[in-house]
């Protein structure tokens, strides 16, 4: 009797596919903030969060209760006093909507809409520069080279994330690569179908190994079945 396909037990949603949020400190967001005003803060410790290439900073704004937790800038140290708001200065941790930037500034932690917190650039050693700026919208160069448009209301952080050159650190081991991906919910290592028993997998079996079969499957197939190119357009090398 065959075991259960990998995508059946994935399906399940045991605590070996979940993601192990009770390791998260918390989301790494602009604070919420009144356009005329601008807040002062200063920077408490620099933390590490399981599955986040770069550190957290922990800032505390005068008159605000809670922390705030942000991607931390290259340079930042404890100590540091952070602005956030249309009047700040530009300096390094400092958060602007994208209008008041100059062109040319590196920044990260974009708001894809005004008010979301930040969507994009977040990673550790990233930096997006501004393009162009007009009265309706800011043209920003991400690290992948493609050019995007923002809302010139939307906010950014000035600087580069720290943690940059994290990549370039070899693994050496499997056990290494096991805790890197644990913490990100993936799973590892993952073995091909064709690999395995016909009792294992769709495309297990033979005297070689290879599907057997046409690898595109339907979108309404049973569980055991949906594994290769799930309801594909099309497949192949384009002529």
């Amino acid at each position: 009797m065959g075991r259960r396909v990998l995508v059946q037990r994935k399906g399940r949603g045991t605590t070996q596919w979940r993601s192990p949020s009770h390791k998260k400190i918390a989301p790494a967001r602009h604070p919420k903030w009144a356009p005329d005003k601008t807040y002062v803060g200063t920077v408490v410790d620099l933390l590490h969060e399981a599955g986040r290439g770069a550190p957290l900073a922990v800032v505390k704004y005068d008159g605000e209760v809670q922390s705030h937790y942000m991607v931390a800038p290259e340079g930042v140290y404890v100590g540091q006093v952070i602005e956030c708001g249309e009047e700040a200065t530009l300096a390094n941790g400092n958060t602007l909507i994208l209008e008041h930037i100059p062109e040319g500034t590196p920044v990260y932690n974009i708001e894809g809409s005004p008010g979301d917190g930040g969507k994009y650039v977040k990673s550790s050693g990233l930096a997006a520069t501004i393009v162009s700026i007009d009265k309706t919208k800011a043209m920003v160069r991400l690290p992948s080279g493609r050019q995007k448009a923002f809302s010139p209301r939307c906010r950014a952080t000035i600087g580069i994330v720290s943690g940059g050159g994290r990549s370039e650190k070899p693994l050496l081991k499997a056990g290494t690569v096991y805790h890197h991906t644990r913490v990100k919910a993936r799973k590892w290592p993952v073995v091909r179908g064709a690999a395995m028993n016909a009792a294992s997998h769709p495309h297990g079996g033979g005297s070689h190994q290879s599907p057997g079969r046409p690898s595109t499957v339907s979108r309404n197939a049973p569980p055991g079945r949906k594994v290769g190119n799930i309801a594909a357009r099309r497949t192949g090398r384009k002529k």
